[in-house]
This record gives structure tokens, C-alpha cells and sequence, in this order.
């Protein structure tokens, strides 16, 4: 036996022996960050999952299929106009009210199709950051000054950072566009208006599924709350007509979907994510048998949820470990973090945007936490540097972004973000 080749495996099994031989099972912290991580991660299974997480697979799936390599790279690729490349991605949060999670497969779906580097982690960025509604209610709850703030200060993020990241890793970058060779325009199978009125019904239904209940009871955003559910049922009927007329899905096989969502509807008014879930079981099954690019949309869809979904579960899992739901403790006590970002200082503002860049940040609830700490003494500037860290950054995003693009990009933009926002931090901190 070669033992050069095994004191790897040697040296792991040791470690995960010694480790849960001195485990301290005993200690009422531990297990109090146990429990926080699971029920964290049960919190993120009930909650997003269904929700956020499988539409943006179908959404990242049909990007591949449907969406041709050439349309992607000729706006977003490496060789696009810049203003133009940089300008949709850069306020495409404004349409995709997601998570840093929920981007994610968005984000592998145009960077598998070509778009460059650049672009591509200017849209990852923009997507949680750029929130209309989050931005409108840390403006009503937090103050307009801060509102602003955040919502320039992450436009310009995406954009620098996109930028950077193309600056960065231009030698890589150049090397690949020039080993690019032209790639012609795919058969078009329908007309382009029938595209994209196939991918904003299925970017609505996201959106509206998620849309979060305002902090009033009055007002617009309160009425689309209300009645989200009708919305989405509407554009699920919507999504329904376009599969049977311009995607040939079978007429029978989708009306008996839609009458069985009806009737759990009818059944159970109270759990509308039953009636969503049927929904997504039907399309499934009518879809994972099909051999034409229908079966294909499936079939990409299931392939970015085997590649995301684990690295997701595993970094809510140890999150919670280390830093607990909102107003619970992991292992890292909350006091700790509390007594550590006040004033303006550089280590105040950085500690803010680490603890924002690993922290798992639901949309709009970094907004209530942050109320908190700023009624405990949180500066104002690593307030801003949490904003501008957290939404877009996470452990469990971390893991997929490294999969998707390596270690030494993830890294890099992870530095980026976390840099970032402690300057911002200390510029409006200063103010």
C-alpha cells in the first residue's frame, strides 16, 4: 500500500473522529446553535424553496434551452457594448424583487450561455441588491437618507464590480474571447414576442409569489399583497395558454393540471403554497417524459437544481450554526456582533459587511435586524456597509458562485463586495 497516497483520507476520518469524540454535546450554547441550524434551515425549506428557488430553476433551465448562445453573448457576452452589457444588468434587481439565493440560478444559466464575466457579476450582484420594494421600505423604516443611499450605492457596486471583475481577470477573459468563434443565430422556432412574453409570465409569477407584506395596512403595496395569489393564479392560467399553444404541451394533460390546482385551491384556500406546489408537480410531470425542447426545459431545470440545491441546504445549515436566525444565537453570540459596529470606524464597518457577507438575509429581513441594531447603537455607516453586503451575499451563495465559476473568482468577489461596502460605509458614515 502507498501511504503517500492515503494519509489525505487518514488525516480526515482522524479528524472527524477527534472531532465528535471532544464534541461538547453538553454545552447549552452548542446545542442551542444545533437546534438555530435546523430550524433555520427548516425556516429556508418552508419558505423559499418552493417559492423562490424551483421558479428560478425553470427560469435558469429555459434560459438554456431557450435562449440562444449568440442573443446572450451579443448582449452580455465579453464583445457587447459595454453601456449596454453593464446597463441591464446593473438594474435588473429592479425587476427581480429574489434573494441571494434565488439568483443563483439565474446567474448560471447566463454565464453557462456565454455572457461575460463582467456583465455576469454585475447581474449576481444587482439581483438581490437593486430591490424596489426593499429599497422603498428601508427608506420608510430606516430613513430616506440611508433609502438613497442604498439604492445608489448598490447601482454603482454592480457596475464597479462588474468592471473590476473584467479588469481583474482580463488576461483569462481576452484568452477565451479569442477562442470564441462566431457562433450563428439558432433556428427560431416562434417569433421573438412570444419569447419574451414566455419569460416575463414566469419572472411575474416569481415576483408576485414572493411579493412580502408591507410594513402598512394601506397603500399599493398592501393591495398587490392582497391579492398576490389571484395575480399568480392568473399568470399561472397565462403560462398555461402559452405552453399549450406555442410549446405544444398537450391541452388535456395541462387542463387537468390546472383543474386539480383549482380544486386544492377550493379545498385548502388557507395554504396557498399547496396550490402552487401541485402546480409545479403537474408541469413536472407533464414535462419530464417529453423528447422535444420542452423535455429538454425539464431536463436543464433539474440539472441546475441537483448542482445548487445540496450547496444551498449546507450553507443555511452552517450559518445558522454560526450566527442563528434573526433574534437567535449561534455560536457567535449576538452581542458580540452588536458591540462591535458601533461608530464609524474601519473595523466597525468592515466587521459589518463580513458578518453581512456570510449572514443568510431573506429579502426585506435584513430590514427589521438592522432596526434593531441601530436601536442598540449600530453606526450608521456599517449600517449602510450591512445593506450593501448582505442581501447580496451569503455562505450558502458563496458555495454555489464558487461551483459555478471557480474558487479564485468567488474569492475575488466576495473581497470585492465585502471592500466595497466597508468604504461606502465609511464615506457615509463620515457624511
Amino acid at each position: 500500500m502507498n501511504w503517500k497516497s492515503e494519509w489525505k483520507p487518514l488525516a480526515s476520518i482522524t479528524a472527524v473522529f477527534l472531532l465528535f469524540f471532544y464534541l461538547p454535546i453538553e454545552n447549552i450554547r452548542l446545542q442551542n446553535s444545533l437546534i438555530e441550524a435546523l430550524a433555520l434551515t427548516k425556516w429556508y425549506a418552508q419558505e423559499h424553496v418552493l417559492l423562490c428557488l424551483v421558479p428560478a430553476f425553470f427560469i435558469a433551465g429555459a434560459i438554456a434551452v431557450f435562449v440562444s448562445q449568440a442573443s446572450v453573448m451579443k448582449y452580455l457576452g465579453a464583445k457587447a457594448n459595454k453601456m449596454l452589457s453593464y446597463g441591464v444588468a446593473s438594474v435588473s434587481g429592479t425587476i427581480l424583487a429574489v434573494c441571494s439565493c434565488t439568483v443563483l440560478p439565474l446567474f448560471a444559466g447566463i454565464y453557462r450561455m456565454g455572457a461575460g464575466l463582467g456583465p455576469a457579476t454585475a447581474f449576481l450582484y444587482s439581483g438581490p441588491a437593486i430591490n424596489v420594494l426593499a429599497i422603498i421600505l428601508t427608506a420608510r423604516v430606516l430613513g430616506v437618507e440611508i433609502g438613497i443611499a442604498r439604492a445608489v450605492g448598490a447601482i454603482l457596486f454592480s457596475i464597479i464590480i462588474g468592471l473590476l471583475m473584467h479588469l481583474i481577470f482580463r488576461n483569462e477573459v481576452s484568452a477565451k474571447t479569442e477562442t470564441d468563434i462566431a457562433i450563428p443565430e439558432s433556428q427560431v422556432d416562434r417569433p421573438l414576442w412570444q419569447n419574451a412574453l414566455y419569460f416575463t409570465t414566469m419572472v411575474a409569477i416569481l415576483v408576485f409569489a414572493n411579493w412580502a407584506k408591507p410594513e402598512t395596512t394601506s397603500g399599493f403595496w398592501f393591495y398587490v399583497y392582497t391579492f398576490k395569489w389571484y395575480i399568480t393564479a392568473l399568470l399561472a392560467i397565462g403560462l398555461g395558454t402559452i405552453l399549450v399553444l406555442w410549446f405544444n404541451l398537450p391541452k388535456i394533460k395541462v387542463i387537468i393540471t390546472a383543474v386539480v390546482v383549482a380544486i386544492t385551491a377550493f379545498l385548502f384556500p388557507e395554504y396557498p403554497l399547496l396550490m402552487f406546489s401541485t402546480g409545479i408537480v403537474g408541469l413536472s410531470l407533464i414535462l419530464f417524459r417529453r423528447t422535444d425542447e420542452s423535455g429538454e426545459w425539464f431536463k436543464q431545470t433539474w440539472d441546475f437544481t441537483k448542482q445548487i440545491m445540496p450547496l444551498l441546504f449546507g450553507g443555511v445549515l452552517v450559518a445558522g450554526l454560526l450566527l442563528g436566525r434573526p433574534g437567535g444565537e449561534g455560536l457567535i453570540p449576538s452581542e458580540w456582533i452588536s458591540n462591535s459596529v458601533g461608530g464609524n470606524s474601519i473595523v466597525s464597518n468592515l466587521f459589518a459587511s463580513v458578518v453581512g457577507a456570510f449572514m443568510y438575509f431573506a429579502t426585506l429581513t435584513e430590514i427589521p435586524i438592522l432596526q434593531g441594531l441601530i436601536s442598540n447603537g449600530m453606526g450608521k455607516g456599517p449600517a449602510l456597509a450591512l445593506l450593501l453586503a448582505g442581501p447580496a451575499l451569503s455562505l450558502p451563495n458563496m458555495l454555489v458562485i464558487r461551483s459555478v465559476m471557480g474558487t479564485k473568482k468567488t474569492i475575488v468577489f466576495v473581497l470585492l463586495v465585502v471592500t466595497m461596502a466597508t468604504v461606502s460605509g465609511i464615506i457615509y458614515g463620515s457624511l
